[in-house]
């Protein structure tokens, strides 16, 4: 992931302006540490920091058209970019990056370009013809993207809020699937796929259509001229996107330049669910497996880190955030730029644990288009923040566009969970890829119960988080919550003590608008916290609080009422000893 900075029509073209532009740029310079650019045309400013993934040797950015007069700065991957190349014969291309085609595209298709792309992208277009701007994000909100406006009448993108948030007035998340043009001075929404209106599909269930819709999706996926590869949990999404990437990337342009072997990641604490089921797929696919390990300790002294790089005080993401910050780190010490993970299957198929409770198909459906429409705020941050952070980039194949299309248009009713007929959670997923002549995976695998990645990373490391904010906040602190932060107030110590450290990065109230809030259960929406009257009494974002659902659930504390997790796994928990440091096995 790259970083991308852009000050539009400042009223200031002085050397100190420039000066402060780079000076806020180089605070995005983890997301891209291979090059830094800038350009500037009269008192607008483009700023890039580059990681290098297509053509590392001259896809340097900004990038321009043939006589420089459009001019843009990219973060993204645009898959679709050689077929797009095709319809522009009479175009020179001065790189061979796939963001190469955004400015020729604009010149000859005007805005309406942006459907053509396919891929994760956020980016800004200058015209310096009429010294008119566009700024577009990708249609689930894949890449980050923040939208402030300064009090000289300003605009401001940044592809990370600690790029703007001290020079803006306010600001906010540039929303997912829309365009930002100058002419209107207006966003509008590009992405308009049947399913954003959570009208009820009626297609009937392919299980082949399916299952090649999401090879597509993970073989364009393998475009990449550096060293790459999967995150590995054993949970079925990571495990599917391992399975089809070994399968199809023998002959591929990356295998020819870095070898046919894939190699795979995971984190967890010792003994955790995650570290056992991720070397069992990776033994039977054969992939070069990497573990690395972290304690509870290692954790919790990288939670302030983790705040200030994803940018929010959600409990669930920062839970899944850190393992997944602390494993990037290692992938990019190991040479790897880019990674492909299997965020978005749950939310597409409703597989997290509460779905079990889902009354019928069409509330099914309508919850499954609300967590799809929300992912820019949860996993997608996650998964783009954590990895930037070190410099790696995480591809989401479950996210393609046309994925998804096949995906959401398949009639709800095959997506419900009935246990007297068999059918688990996501099951028309795990069915499509049931292979008997040529198994994708081991059908333990295949049918492994979900696990929310917080969780599988070791339930010691969700206790040992509320262990540790019992140590920060007091039960004082808590009475005046309300009064502290009206707005999310925190209902638990955890929360509060996530809330303090995130404030002290982003004091802004614009900052603090930016995450969502609302009762969850087991990641849920506020909505369907309402599909069982108990969850109302346990409103915690661990898979394990739906209860009677998941297998390691949360048991009742006969002695005083409360909610207290069982620890069916080793992983090391705060007892007064130091736990050991991380340690890695490859």
């Amino acid at each position: 992931m790259c970083g991308i900075l852009a000050v539009l029509g400042c009223s200031d073209d002085s050397q100190a302006k420039r000066v402060r532009v780079l000076e806020l740029s180089r605070r995005l310079k983890h997301r891209g540490p291979d090059w830094s650019g800038l350009y500037q045309h009269g008192d607008c400013y483009l700023a890039h920091q580059r990681l290098a993934i297509v053509d590392p040797a001259s896809g340097d950015q900004p990038l321009y058209n043939e006589d420089k007069k459009i001019v843009v700065t990219v973060n993204g991957e645009i898959y679709n970019h050689e077929q797009l190349r095709q319809l522009l014969p009479n175009h020179k291309f001065r790189t061979g990056s796939d963001c190469d085609v955004i400015a020729h595209l604009y010149e000859e298709y005007g805005e309406k370009f942006v459907e053509m792309l396919d891929g994760m992208f956020s980016f800004v277009l200058l015209d310096a013809r009429d010294n008119s701007f566009l700024v577009a994000r990708d249609a689930i909100g894949i890449t980050s993207l923040y939208i402030g406006w300064g009090l000289d009448g300003s605009i401001w993108i940044s592809s990370e809020l600690k790029g703007l948030n001290d020079e803006c007035e306010t600001f906010e998340p540039f929303p997912p699937g829309h365009l930002y043009s100058s002419k209107t001075g207006a966003l509008r929404r590009w992405y308009n796929p049947a399913w954003f209106s959570e009208s009820i599909p009626s297609t009937p269930y392919d299980p082949l259509l399916l299952r090649r819709s999401f090879e597509n999706a993970v073989i364009k996926r393998l475009m990449t001229d550096v060293p790459f590869g999967v995150l590995l949990s054993g949970g079925l999404d990571s495990s599917l996107v391992a399975s089809v990437t070994a399968r199809y990337l023998a002959g591929t342009k990356a295998a020819k330049r870095w070898g046919p072997q894939l190699h795979s990641f995971c984190v967890g604490l010792e003994g955790s669910p995650d570290l056992k089921a991720g070397k069992e797929v990776a033994d039977y696919l054969g992939t070069v497996h990497h573990e690395f390990h972290f304690s509870v300790q290692d954790g919790i002294d990288a939670i302030e880190d983790v705040i200030y790089h994803i940018e929010t005080y959600d409990v669930t993401t920062i839970r899944a955030s850190t393992p997944m910050f602390l494993m990037s780190r290692k992938i990019k010490s190991l040479g790897v730029k880019m990674v492909i993970s299997g965020e978005g299957s749950d939310e597409i198929f409703g597989g997290y644990l509460y779905f079990h409770k889902a009354p019928n198909k069409e509330e099914l459906h309508r919850e499954t288009c609300r967590k799809i429409k929300a992912l820019h705020q949860y996993d997608c941050l996650r998964a783009n923040k954590a990895t930037s952070a070190w410099g790696l980039e995480a591809r989401v194949p479950f996210l393609d566009k046309e994925f998804i299309d096949v995906a959401m248009n398949i009639d709800p009713d095959w997506k419900m969970i009935k246990p007297d007929q068999g059918r688990m959670e996501k099951w028309i997923l795990r069915k499509a890829f049931d292979d008997e002549e040529k198994p994708y995976l081991p059908k333990h695998i295949l049918y492994r119960q979900k696990e929310q990645f917080s969780d599988g990373v070791g339930y010691s490391w969700i206790d040992g988080l509320k262990a540790h904010a019992e140590l920060h906040v007091t039960d004082k602190m808590m009475r005046n919550a309300a009064h502290i932060f009206p707005h999310n107030t925190p209902t638990t110590k955890e929360a509060y003590h996530y809330r303090v450290i995130f404030e002290r990065f982003f004091p802004q109230n614009s900052a603090m608008l930016t995450v969502p809030g609302g009762a969850s259960v087991a990641c849920s929406t506020a909505t369907a916290v309402a599909w069982d009257a108990s969850w109302s009494k346990n409103l915690d974002p661990s898979g394990r609080a739906a209860v009677g659902v998941h297998n390691s659930g949360y048991e009742k504390h006969l002695a005083n009422g409360n909610l207290t997790p069982k620890i069916v796994d080793s992983g090391p928990l705060m007892n007064g000893v130091t736990p050991p440091g991380l340690t890695i096995r490859s």
